[in-house]
């Protein structure tokens, strides 16, 4: 039987099984493999490590 709340995209989302996108901290995706959850690693950082001064200048050699 099919709940109405089942038929609807956010129904069906909430009655699957999660899928993750982790972006940075690697230490989320053991504990999230551990409960048997699908999970991609991006490995991303800040442009320029953060710092705004030096994005700016590297946007400006970009151009």
């Amino acid at each position: 039987m099919v709940t109405k709340q089942e038929g609807t995209p956010s129904g069906r989302l909430l009655m699957s099984k999660p899928s993750v996108v982790n972006v940075g901290l690697a230490g989320f995706v053991k504990d999230l493999r551990d409960c048997d959850v699908e999970v991609v690693q991006v490995d991303w950082t800040p442009p320029a490590d953060g710092d705004p001064e030096m994005a700016a200048l590297l946007a400006k050699l970009g151009t």
